[in-house]
């Protein structure tokens, strides 16, 4: 009987897993900070690789560029940011300053930077102003590794460092993101960068601010080829927010930042039950997908034919925001200073195509929390439809709970059939069907911790 497939859900089996004690309330005691929270509600947002490295037409510099080596004499930030914002994404973080050491603002502390290049302005004001024009979020990356700066490897650099993210930090309006790597070249010298210093003065400067992958707030989900977890958790051991760890698996030559994009996480688990009774300490730390739109990061003609196409875009989207990722999709602008009318293509597809998945609601509905009684729910249809997207979304201000979930249609006949079988959902799970015919859906929570709190269901054609 297909009734026996519904009556093993949360409220009675919960897949032989406890359902309330001491250890679940640990679990989803751990909730996102309200700067999290905030980013879970802006998932998508845009990377900008610009520099140095766009004018030499390389990826990573070498450290004997002078400041007069940066040829480009103009930009068009109003449309390096209406072509991200055409595409969806809610904000831009500009690389202010990569390993070169090369700043893209006229930094008091260093003579590297566009001010003795030829270049007249500050790129990182203009960027950020056209972010305000066009209500998105900014944010910043600065590279802790410098190869041009002649303290780094001394206590100095620290202080040199603090200096030029005070800068950033102050000058340049509302910072909604720092995102620092551990990049290092394996030639580069024994440092130890003072990262609690970095992290509390962007508490102090940009309290709204949230500090990604070398930081608390935000990790990295552990490839650059936009591949994500089964169950991407986000409640995880807090052993993982330590930056060194994230450093000691960073990049450590140019080459790897190609390599990256083909490698799987070797921790493939990272938050279930499993994992997490062996950790003492846990933290709220939500994953990152960084991916290229081209082969590269940095901007160049020999690889315009690598742009990706708006179908594979959203096909990352897919996996990232809709599997409790965000997504930073690298967008570099040329040595034109503009955007490439390629990617410009791209990304409005990309947008047109995350717009087409809502345009047609069936029914919106917020169940919320819910109760023993709610070992599956229906949720019935107006007549039959063409079912094409699910959107399911937890509230995750009461942590993350569900830990597996089937979705069934029902048919015209009455009959059920399962079309999802899913573990997590966190901030968001879209769910992509072919356009199934049915009369209403059942979801059935099979595992959870705790009772589940469901702030969202979407059905659309």
């Amino acid at each position: 009987m297909m009734a026996d497939k519904f009556d093993k859900n949360w409220t009675n089996y919960n897949n032989g897993y406890p359902l309330n004690n001491e250890e679940v309330q640990r679990y989803i005691s751990v909730v996102p900070t309200e700067n999290q929270y905030r980013l879970s509600q802006n998932p998508f947002y845009c990377f900008m690789h610009f520099g140095m490295n766009t004018a030499t037409a390389r990826e990573w510099g070498t450290g004997a560029e002078k400041a007069s080596d940066f040829t480009i004499r103009k930009i068009n930030a109003q449309q390096w940011v209406k072509s991200v914002k055409a595409a969806g994404a809610s904000g831009v973080i500009l690389t202010c300053k990569h390993h070169d050491g090369f700043c893209l603002w006229p930094s008091a502390y260093t003579e590297f930077s566009v001010k003795h290049s030829g270049f007249a302005g500050d790129i990182v004001k203009m960027v950020s102003d056209a972010c305000k024009e066009e209500n998105l979020y900014f944010g910043v990356y600065l590279s802790p590794w410098d190869m041009h700066d002649e303290r780094y490897g001394t206590e100095a650099y620290n202080d040199y460092f603090c200096n030029q993210l005070t800068e950033l930090l102050t000058n340049y309006g509302e910072i909604n993101e720092v995102w620092f790597d551990g990049a290092k070249g394996a030639n580069a010298r024994a440092f130890e960068y003072d990262w609690e210093r970095y992290y509390a003065l962007i508490r102090q400067l940009q309290p709204k601010a949230n500090i990604a992958i070398c930081g608390p707030d935000i990790r990295w989900v552990g490839n650059e080829g936009g591949k994500t977890r089964k169950s991407e958790f986000a409640v995880v051991p807090d052993t993982l927010c330590r930056a060194e760890t994230v450093s000691e698996n960073s990049q450590h030559t140019e080459n790897e930042s190609v390599k990256l994009k083909s490698l799987t996480s070797t921790d493939e688990d990272l938050g279930s039950r499993k994992v997490l009774e062996k950790s003492s300490g846990l933290c709220w730390y939500p994953a990152e997908v960084d991916v290229s739109i081209r082969k590269g990061w940095f901007y160049s003609r020999n690889e315009n034919i690598t742009v990706k196409s708006g179908r594979k875009l959203f096909q990352l989207y897919l996996a990232s925001v809709g599997n409790n990722c965000t997504l930073l999709l690298n967008v570099p602008p040329t040595d034109k200073g503009v955007i490439h009318h390629k990617d410009v293509k791209a990304l409005k597809s990309l947008g047109r195509k995350i717009k087409e998945m809502t345009a047609n609601p069936i029914l919106i509905q917020s169940p919320g929390a819910f109760t023993e009684q709610d070992g599956f729910i229906d949720f019935p249809f107006d007549r039959e439809r063409k079912l094409k997207y699910v959107i399911l979304k937890e509230d995750i201000r009461k942590s993350q709970r569900v830990e597996a979930f089937d979705l069934y249609v029902k048919k015209k006949n009455g009959k059920f059939k399962k079309v999802a079988s899913k573990t997590i959902i966190g901030s968001c799970k879209i769910i992509k069907l072919k356009g199934m015919k049915c009369v209403g859906v059942r979801l059935v929570v099979r595992q959870s911790r705790s009772n589940p709190l469901i702030s969202e269901i979407g059905f659309y054609e």
